[in-house]
């Protein structure tokens, strides 16, 4: 289903745009079902992807037919190896909000900084690119029904997932609210969970801290896909930073 709501191109070919024609050694983070990764790999770059989600995994392979400067694996991107040498990280799709770990959520926001630092060769670059505003209270304080995705996929399962009576604490960000998944398989079995949440929503400043502490010097930072500065009206943070060579 994610296959079937994800069909917008614009943020992959914005970040095509970015990383540029040279082919790369290119290493993507929660890469999922090769929606960027495909792509990047078909503009002549060399990419591996990294996803903990089998699922997701198993449908690059028909994407990525007769493409040989692909490959993929299963990782757990906290507690796995990342490789080394690579030109460019790419952390983009909201997996900066929208990571799962068992660590503390900012803390392992702030790892994926350090991982990206050690794979990249001196001189790499990473990209990053998650959904910002500058007040994310209005965003996130909604006690109303949001559905992120509904229909039926290519097994013929039916359902949707919302997210339900979210929250926003200004002096931790960190917002809260019930994910739920209500679906009916093929076979007839309806299946219906509530899952709590609570995500760090991270600003500005604190990834400006967490490239600093790393050794990366912003190069190109954008609000949206139009390169507009980062600003009241804007829904993107899109970061393009350069790991300085020591």
């Amino acid at each position: 289903m994610y296959d079937l709501n994800e069909r917008d191109t614009e943020d992959v070919e914005f970040a095509l745009s970015i990383i540029g024609v040279t082919s790369k050694n290119i290493l993507e983070i929660a890469c999922g079902s090769g929606r960027f990764l495909v792509p990047m790999a078909k503009a002549g770059h060399i990419v591996t992807g990294l996803d903990f989600d089998e699922y997701m995994l198993n449908k690059i392979r028909a994407k990525s037919d007769g493409i040989d400067n692909i490959t993929w694996r299963k990782a757990d991107v906290f507690n796995d190896d990342w490789g080394k040498g690579f030109d460019v990280v790419v952390i983009a799709g909201n997996f900066l909000f929208n990571l799962i770990s068992d660590m503390d959520y900012e803390e392992a926001q702030r790892l994926l900084f350090k991982k990206a630092a050690e794979a990249l060769v001196p001189g790499g670059s990473i990209y990053i690119d998650y959904g910002y505003t500058m007040h994310p209270e209005k965003w996130f304080a909604d006690s109303g029904e949001n559905v992120i995705w509904q229909g039926t996929d290519s097994d013929g399962n039916t359902g949707r997932m919302v997210l339900l009576n979210s929250t926003f604490d200004k002096q931790s960000n960190i917002n809260q609210f019930t994910r739920r998944f209500e679906l009916t398989l093929a076979d007839g079995r309806e299946i219906k969970e509530d899952i709590l949440s609570s995500k760090h929503f991270a600003t500005l400043e604190q990834v400006h801290a967490w490239l600093s502490s790393n050794d990366f010097i912003v190069e190109k930072e954008y609000g949206d896909y139009n390169r507009s500065p980062i600003g009241e009206n804007t829904n993107r943070a899109v970061i393009w930073a350069k790991k300085l060579a020591r």
